[in-house]
């Protein structure tokens, strides 16, 4: 935002280096980009006396002028304005000067007579838009005075970067705030005198709103009388300032305010608005509605509108409509001062590449209290420059009045946090300065913020507040003592440690760490097919790109697969272990956050390089990382069942430890595959890691004895349908609990022809005693009761 030093001054009286305040504010949060000169294009235009003007010899319209600048000389100017005369005090650029449109002003002759200047009108100088004549100026006026000290332009304003939770520093009222806190200044509202003379503003204009979480308050005033005259060249100098083109006095009222206090502001043209009524409602899902630039903006049911009694006069928070414009012929005007919930105008705005200086207020958050006093100085502004009577009353609805929190704050914390070494009291001073009202309480203050500083919801938000006008350069540079005995560590996070366990594990296992944003984008949800229910949506998103919580950990590690494919990579082993968040009303934050564990294998199998064999992953690459992950904390065996469905996995096979879920194994949807630029299957496992940390809290440790004396092992081939999972076989083996049965294990799986029904699995049984070294016989006779209960039990037959 731009900010105007002289219009700060109206505010608060700072009279410092202009340097030194620029760094002060950095050190508030506020960073100055750059210290500029508005009209520094106008810096060689100086302040001249017509002596004598008479008509061109040559010429039925030019004039031939003999300026004073207070040079020595009178100055030969030709000019072909049709209000120049003798005697006026007139802008004049001297030769050399470079006008704002590029043009170099030269000596030169027109129609045979010399011109060495330029007499210049509003618009030539880019101060106004009348190009009708030239720029008459104040009659006290010296001769050589340069033209900004005559008309008192800005020289100095900041170009101030705005963090997105200072919502309130978007006007200079906001900054006369801070100011006056940090230079211990006072602070001076403007005077608003809201003469009413009209009539009741309720009996011409009702005020309707259909939701009000999208609009807690709407009010509304009616000027009458009105001539939408060029505004007071004060204004329209500050407008130009700070970046905005005037327009008309109306139409720069609301602007003027909305820079002013930071309340955006909308002028209906009363006689325009159809039924006496203002309505705020959703739009028509696909209705198309005209704004002001005079383009077509086709509609969501989520976006908010302002209707009149018959059809919409307003995109709400973003642009007026064309049916509703104030233009020079108006007469009565319809001011609008609301509130609307930011993450609707946000959506809008976005989407329809929209936004305004209104948007980008509404999307951040505008004082609700404050909107009446923003309403009645634009009417009491308006009355001044054009004119006209205020109708009594406001017109309005308040659905959700403001209420603000209430915030245990204790100073003992904040001087103990920050090394602070302040006289006491210094904290309460600190926040009063700030606006906020403080009641003793057992343990410190309730501290209620201002209703202009939405930021402050926490005491975390005080101490920092605190640290920051304090100066955050200022803050000592001391280590924090800690104490700790051995009885503190049972009270470690046992979360971190649990977490930290996992990473080591991964990276033993050559898995490369993962690390996103807990924010993506809704379209990297809905690519996914992840469900819309439990999602926590960003109020107030760095960008569109990232709006909205991951309620899973897929997103995350699949535009990591298509980073780093696109750096060339070719093999990838991730993994990530981060938070998901879903929302849940029983909770204090309203959202329940859950930790997991994503896998993701990519590629080949080895190195595709002498002595490695070629081979891409597949499911047991995956499913081995699972196992060894169960295995290495101590989780008993694992069980796996394919899943019916699943919105991005397929196949998606379901991991069991007993009879508990614990998370998903599956191969990305080959379609959805194509989308991150993967050319192999792309194999996940998502894990959860809550319930594998419960199962390792009650695992138990057992120990056994070495074997001593020799493992016998023997292979078994049986001819079994597709449908049989390996599981299943082992199951019925050690169901037998056969007390020389040590193990079994898949050797391999064979499809004698395409399309058949039945696979030739071979697996493994292997044999051992504790006591003694086993003979032929003795396993034969197990091995052939296995055998058979293989065939009693399950659908299958030997070769």
């Amino acid at each position: 935002m731009l900010l105007s030093l002289n219009w700060l001054r109206d505010f608060t009286p700072y009279e410092g280096d202009l340097d030194e305040l620029a760094d002060r504010l950095t050190m508030l949060g506020l960073e100055v980009d750059e210290i500029s000169h508005p009209f520094a294009h106008l810096d060689s235009i100086i302040v001249g006396h017509v002596v004598q003007c008479e008509a061109h010899p040559e010429s039925d319209h030019l004039h031939v002028c003999k300026v004073d600048v207070d040079a020595g000389e009178l100055l030969d100017i030709v000019c072909g304005a049709p209000n120049v005369a003798q005697g006026q005090k007139v802008a004049v650029a001297p030769v050399g000067t470079i006008m704002p449109n590029g043009m170099k002003i030269k000596k030169a002759k027109l129609r045979g007579m010399p011109s060495r200047g330029m007499i210049c009108s509003a618009m030539e100088l880019e101060l106004g838009n009348d190009h009708s004549g030239i720029m008459v100026l104040d009659d006290s006026l010296a001769p050589g005075t340069k033209l900004i000290d005559a008309l008192g332009l800005e020289t100095s304003v900041l170009d101030i970067d705005i963090t997105p939770n200072r919502g309130d520093c978007l006007s200079v009222l906001g900054y006369a705030r801070e100011i006056a806190a940090a230079y211990n200044l006072p602070l001076t509202m403007p005077r608003v005198e809201c003469v009413e003379t009209g009539p009741s503003c309720q009996d011409m204009v009702s005020v309707q709103i259909d939701q009000a979480s999208l609009c807690p308050s709407y009010l509304a005033r009616i000027i009458q009388g009105v001539s939408n005259v060029q505004s007071p060249d004060w204004m329209r100098y500050r407008l130009l300032a700070v970046g905005l083109r005037p327009i008309s006095a109306v139409v720069d009222v609301t602007n003027y305010v909305l820079m002013e206090l930071g309340q955006p502001l909308h002028a209906f043209d009363r006689s325009l608005i159809r039924g006496g009524k203002i309505r705020v409602a959703p739009a028509r899902e696909g209705m198309v509605f005209t704004t002001l630039d005079n383009k077509e903006r086709k509609l969501l049911s989520s976006d908010l509108l302002i209707w009149d009694g018959e059809r919409p006069v307003a995109l709400a928070g973003v642009m007026g409509g064309a049916n509703s414009e104030i233009s020079e012929a108006s007469t009565e005007v319809l001011l609008e001062s609301a509130v609307f919930h930011p993450g609707t105008i946000r959506k809008t705005a976005r989407r329809l590449a929209l936004g305004s200086d209104a948007s980008f207020r509404f999307e951040r958050g505008v004082d609700q209290v404050g909107s009446r006093l923003a309403l009645d100085r634009a009417a009491d502004l308006i009355v001044s420059c054009c004119g006209g009577q205020i109708a009594k009353g406001v017109a309005g609805s308040v659905p959700r009045p403001y209420s603000p929190p209430s915030i245990v704050f204790r100073p003992a914390k904040a001087t103990r946090l920050l090394a602070l070494d302040v006289e006491e009291g210094y904290c309460e001073k600190v926040l009063t300065s700030l606006g906020c009202e403080l009641a003793k309480a057992s343990d410190g203050y309730q501290v209620t913020p201002p209703s202009y500083r939405l930021d402050l919801e926490r005491e975390a938000d005080l101490i920092e507040e605190v640290a920051r006008v304090y100066g955050m350069d200022r803050l000592p540079v001391r280590l924090p003592r800690i104490t700790k005995n051995l009885d503190a560590m049972l009270n470690e996070d046992p979360l971190f440690a649990f977490n930290s366990r996992i990473k080591a594990w991964a990276m033993g296992c050559g898995l490369h760490e993962a690390v996103n944003y807990s924010f993506v984008a809704t379209k990297d949800m809905d690519r996914l097919a992840i469900p819309m229910e439990g999602r926590v949506e960003i109020l107030n998103p760095l960008n569109e790109e990232l709006n909205v919580l991951r309620s899973q950990i897929a997103p995350g590690l699949f535009n990591s697969l298509k980073h780093n494919l696109g750096q060339g990579a070719t093999r990838l082993r991730l993994f990530e272990v981060a938070q998901v968040f879903v929302q849940d009303p029983t909770s204090d934050t309203m959202t329940k956050e859950t930790n997991r564990l994503g896998l993701l294998v990519y590629g080949s199998r080895e190195p595709q390089r002498y002595p490695f064999a070629a081979g891409d992953v597949d499911y047991s690459d995956i499913k081995g990382l699972v196992e060894s992950l169960t295995g290495h904390l101590g989780i008993g065996t694992l069980s796996f069942a394919l899943a019916e469905e699943h919105p991005y996995l397929q196949p998606c096979v379901r991991v069991l430890a007993g009879e508990t879920f614990i998370g998903l194994i599956g191969m990305l949807k080959p379609a959805l595959a194509d989308g991150y630029n993967a050319s192999h299957r792309v194999w996940f496992a998502d894990m959860d890691l809550e319930t594998i940390m419960d199962l390792t809290a009650r695992s138990t440790c057992t120990f056994s004895p070495i074997a001593k004396f020799p493992a016998v092992r023997r292979d078994i081939t049986i001819i079994a349908p597709k449908t049989l999972p390996f599981g299943r076989i082992a199951e019925v083996i050690l169901a037998r609990k056969e007390p020389l049965v040590e193990d079994v294990v898949l050797l391999d799986i064979y499809t004698p022809e395409e399309g058949a029904k039945e696979n030739h699995v071979s697996l493994r049984v292997t044999y051992r005693s504790m006591s003694k070294t086993l003979k032929d016989k003795e396993v034969d006779k197990v091995h052939t009761r296995i055998g058979q209960e293989l065939l009693n039990k399950l659908e299958v037959r030997f070769p």
